[in-house]
């Protein structure tokens, strides 16, 4: 009988290539891993991976016993959800990872909601950078968590997992007020049927550009639209905040792209805003099979309750 916490290991080493990387994501030992796996094979009675040189790579015989366990594990996390409801009254931690500005503008009011329905349930907010939840909810590590994607870096589908939509928001160019290049911008929109993005972001294709830490989904989306508006910009800071970088517009240092509850509050004068027309989608993720989980639909009842009215919702799209 083939052993599900192996298959697990199986699966994490699908998906994220090294012993090395699994050990460190569900806290073993790399020859623990190791040892496993070497085990799960004896069990299997065939070779499911190759070793070339220092790497691993699995078989098609354990590429195929992967989709398997995609399966056995989303049974289970069914079975979870069944047993949940039968207790019926929701208690315990609930693991949620969220991205900063949604941390901010979203999750607070969720949390009443759900602190006064459900007053047993402990939810435990996590920030987690969208390009780390499959990971981490995958190992267990998050129960339920927010992701989003833009125009220029679609999320990919994400095996073992199950996204619902949430909200859309409009992303805004952020440059300083009064410069040569943000009148430019602002002429940019003013003719026609809508902005030229295009022309919005080329305006400002020399000046220094303010974007997220590499790695993250926002760094790579305001790279992405920059290039496909013609140029590379020319980076001098990397901050993740938003008000920090808005900040550092106001201050003149440069440009950069925010989304729509990046820029809530005040207005400040120091800094012209110009829509585009790239958006942002904001999703919430669990592991497949956990969507009738009562605790995961609670918070995902809340968090739509929690979603501003000035979002767009997903079913507004085009």
């Amino acid at each position: 009988m083939l052993d599900v916490r192996r298959l697990r290991l199986l699966r994490e080493l699908a998906r994220r290539g090294t012993i090395a990387a699994v050990a460190e994501a569900l806290a073993f030992s790399p020859s623990a891993v190791s040892q496993q796996l070497a085990v799960l094979e004896r069990e299997a009675g065939l070779p499911l991976l190759e070793r070339t040189g220092r790497r691993v790579r699995l078989t098609p015989t354990g590429q195929n016993l992967v989709r398997h366990a995609e399966a056995v594990l989303e049974r289970l996390e069914q079975a979870d959800a069944d047993l949940a409801e039968a207790r019926g009254g929701l208690a315990g931690a609930l693991r949620i990872g969220a991205f900063p500005t949604a941390t901010r503008a979203i999750v607070p009011a969720a949390l009443v909601a759900l602190a006064r329905r459900h007053p047993g349930l402990e939810p435990m907010v996590s920030e987690t950078d969208p390009a780390a939840v499959a990971h981490a909810l995958r190992a267990g590590d998050l129960d339920v968590a927010l992701i989003h994607a833009y125009d220029f870096v679609p999320a990919p589908p994400e095996p073992g997992l199950t996204t619902q939509p949430l909200y859309r928001e409009s992303m805004y160019l952020a440059a300083p007020a009064g410069t040569a290049a943000g009148a430019a911008a602002a002429a940019a929109t003013a003719p026609g049927p809508g902005p030229d993005q295009g022309a919005v972001l080329r305006a400002h294709a020399d000046a220094p550009w303010i974007t997220a830490t590499h790695g993250t989904l926002c760094h790579a989306m305001a790279l992405r639209a920059c290039q496909a508006a013609g140029f590379t910009p020319r980076i001098r800071h990397r901050v993740d905040e938003f008000p920090t970088v808005l900040a550092l517009v106001a201050a003149g240092q440069g440009v950069a792209v925010v989304p729509q509850l990046g820029v809530t509050g005040p207005a400040d004068p120091a800094v012209s805003l110009t829509r585009l027309l790239m958006e942002r989608r904001t999703q919430v993720a669990f592991r497949s099979g956990a969507a009738a989980h009562p605790a995961v639909a609670a918070f995902g009842a809340a968090l739509r309750a929690a979603v501003p009215p000035e979002l767009a919702t997903p079913t507004s799209s085009a």
